[in-house]
């Protein structure tokens, strides 16, 4: 087995005469959750719509499980393929729709004559929600529709959808984003339960007290470039903090300059 599920090697990316990357060397390794941690425009949104498929990339190499992608045959549909999948702050959930229809949304299993297999849709949605992520409540059901769940748990379905299509690695984009206490925690259970199932997870956010209860590893990503890497093992909490407080203080200082 290769080393790293995934890595990137030197990618950077222009929009423009904007550099939004700079370089950025990444790696995520098998059943490992990596937190890439970084302020608002540090590069994190860019960098996570190039390993799904949505941005190409105009320098670097991405390799997945020891393969080198061809980055004019990369696409959302060919990240799929790679189990790549990404649960964005947003969710992508229709609202109106059932959780059911949600999570199969794209993707509805059919028979041979092409007819929906909802009884089969419906067990195996309840399945995933209630076996693998733990979900108790009577009103999270197949035929419940999602407007009226909180926060925590359509962050649940997100997850529960790339959980059951048997993704590598799930990307979770500000996941905590706008939740409450007791949400967040329910997001961070979420995320132990990728780990025990085997998968990988890369955990995006600006929060670092939200990612560090549940990440193997710590990125710090700032204006485009990596500055730091912590194994948690080797760090603790009040230490990222400081490197992260001493990296705003030489960004504000940067800006400052720039506008003397």
């Amino acid at each position: 087995m290769e080393k790293y599920l995934i890595q990137t090697k030197n990618i950077h990316k222009f929009f423009g005469e904007v550099h939004a990357l700079r370089g950025v060397d990444l790696a995520v390794g098998h059943n490992e959750v990596v937190g890439l941690i970084g302020d608002n425009g540090a590069g994190k949104s860019t960098f996570v719509k190039i390993l799904s498929g949505i941005y190409p990339w105009d320098e670097g190499d991405i390799i997945i499980e020891g393969e080198k992608i061809d980055k004019r045959k990369f696409s959302v549909q060919k990240a799929r393929e790679y189990g790549i999948e990404i649960v964005y702050q947003e969710r992508a959930l229709t609202e109106k729709l059932c959780l059911w229809r949600n999570i199969f949304m794209g993707r509805e299993l059919t028979d041979r004559l092409g007819f929906l297999r909802i009884p089969e849709m419906k067990e195996e949605s309840n399945k995933v929600m209630k076996e693998r992520l733990g979900f108790t409540s009577s009103a999270v059901t197949a035929d419940a529709r999602v407007g009226v769940f909180s926060g925590g748990e359509k962050e649940g379905v997100a997850i529960a959808r790339a959980l059951l299509f048997e993704a590598k690695l799930i990307i979770l984009d500000e996941p905590t984003m706008g939740l409450s206490t007791l949400e967040v925690e329910e997001v961070l259970n979420f995320v132990k339960e990728i780990k025990e199932t085997k998968r990988s997870c890369l955990f995006i956010s600006h929060n670092i007290y939200h990612v560090y209860p549940v990440a193997d590893r710590f990125v710090l990503l700032d204006r485009g470039k990596i500055v730091d890497e912590f194994e948690k093992r080797s760090v603790t909490l009040k230490e990222i903090e400081d490197r992260m407080a001493r990296i705003a203080e030489m960004a504000r200082g940067d800006k400052g300059r720039v506008e003397g």
